[in-house]
């Protein structure tokens, strides 16, 4: 007759049992105390705010530039005229230093169209990080940085200059016909 032996797995004890529940104490202990130092490291509510922010289109008229701020940094939000557009399209790309139709530097609208009358650019120089002078400045009728020479186009492609980038896009959205979503 074999002789059954009985393995510590097979009959738990309440020393096992003990282990087991002081392992998982310990394991909910270090999550509790490490959640207030991860949490700490996630960004502030003041940083979160200056995220995104809105922009109104409809308080900007027609040949009219703003500027609304946008994680710390300048945002140009032009109304381009008809003519700004039409001199915008009318460039051979080829010849442009950093390539880029008009159309790659808009964004669609809710309904998948082009708004080519808004036109929305970070306003820094690409060269050494000034502000560039808008409203028809410059040999190219669009932006022109006092700092070291560079000329933007009607649609903030580098036309002239120093700087090696056309003016950087930030990301937006189109929440409704008036209204976009910077960031």
């Amino acid at each position: 007759m074999a002789e059954t032996v009985s393995t510590p797995s097979e009959n738990p004890s309440r020393r096992d049992f003990i282990y087991i529940a002081t392992g998982a104490a310990g394991v909910v202990g270090a999550g509790l105390y490490a959640w207030p130092l991860i949490d700490q490291m996630n960004p502030a509510a003041d940083t979160k705010a200056l995220s995104t922010t809105e922009v109104d289109l409809s308080s900007v008229e027609e040949g009219q530039q703003i500027i609304v701020k946008w994680q710390g940094k300048p945002v140009f939000v032009r109304h381009r005229t008809q003519k700004e557009i039409d001199e915008a399209r009318a460039v051979d790309v080829s010849t442009l230093r950093d390539p880029a139709t008009d159309e790659q530097r808009l964004v669609v609208n809710g309904e998948g169209k082009y708004e080519p009358q808004y036109l929305i650019m970070i306003g820094i120089c690409t060269h050494l990080g000034c502000v560039p002078i808008g409203n028809n400045a410059g040999d190219y009728d669009g932006w022109f940085c006092p700092c070291h020479g560079s000329h933007y186009d009607t649609a903030g492609r580098i036309r002239k200059g120093p700087a090696p980038k056309n003016l950087v896009l930030p990301p937006y959205q189109y929440l409704t016909d008036t209204l976009v979503k910077i960031g």
